[in-house]
């Protein structure tokens, strides 16, 4: 595989009567993408502390292969179907790898 890192994130605000039903689905897709061999390099998700219904995700693929290869997983398919009823927003975040590199 070749090219350049694709970094994206997610930041999702959540229907508050199924946060915790959100939060077992994600660490249970978070485990899954970790543990793949088609140049996953990381998943990271967090709360953002002054909205406690939001939800952001961050991903980071060795390449466009590797992300286009995830997106075709059984886990990423069974996530996004058994989460769409749970996001009532959705924003993506451009995120440059290189800035990403230089924070400690």
């Amino acid at each position: 595989m070749s090219g350049k890192p694709i970094v994206r994130m997610a930041e999702l605000e959540i229907d508050p009567g199924g946060i915790e039903a959100y939060r077992a689905l994600l660490a249970e897709e978070i485990e899954a993408s970790i543990t793949l061999e088609d140049g996953v390099l990381s998943l990271n998700a967090v709360s953002i502390r002054d909205h406690p219904n939001k939800i952001r995700i961050l991903e980071v693929y060795a390449n466009r292969e590797a992300y286009e290869a995830h997106l075709q997983t059984p886990h990423f398919l069974k996530y996004k179907t058994e989460t769409s009823g749970m996001v009532t927003a959705l924003t993506l975040i451009d995120v440059d790898p290189i800035a990403m590199r230089s924070k400690p």
